[in-house]
């Protein structure tokens, strides 16, 4: 199981999700609370490339030993890649969920979505507030 973090160069979902902006692209996946909080991911069930994310919306689905939860995108975009390893294993998304366990890529729609999200610091205090 990975250790607590949140990278301050990520942007976080109050849903739990993060995004890594690269330009007119950006990686998803699930934060070490989100990850925490389903306990041991079993599953994964990956979107199809060429899909639509609609920001704030559920694009795939993990499943755990505790429960079945949807993911949401932080970002609207086009699914331009999935993680087939994480298909594979799963378990992934608690071992390492900021690297080897992203979830998917997307080809922006609006980039401007980003300044919506929270930066690391606002991520924490929302955490502290639940």
């Amino acid at each position: 199981m990975a250790k607590e973090s949140y990278p301050d160069e990520l942007r976080y979902h109050p849903e739990h999700d993060w995004a890594r902006v690269e330009g007119a692209e950006a990686t998803f996946g699930v934060t070490w609370y989100a990850q925490d909080a389903l306990g041991e991911v079993v599953f994964y069930e990956p979107p199809e490339v060429g899909s639509q994310a609609v920001k704030d919306q559920a694009y795939a689905e993990v499943e755990s030993v505790k429960a079945v939860s949807d993911v949401y995108a932080p970002l609207s975009g086009e699914i331009v890649a999935v993680n087939d390893l994480v298909a594979d294993k799963p378990e992934l998304i608690n071992e390492d969920p900021y690297d080897e366990g992203w979830l998917v890529r997307v080809k922006l729609s609006d980039p401007s979505e980003a300044d919506e999200l929270l930066d690391a610091d606002a991520y924490r205090k929302l955490l502290e507030d639940e």
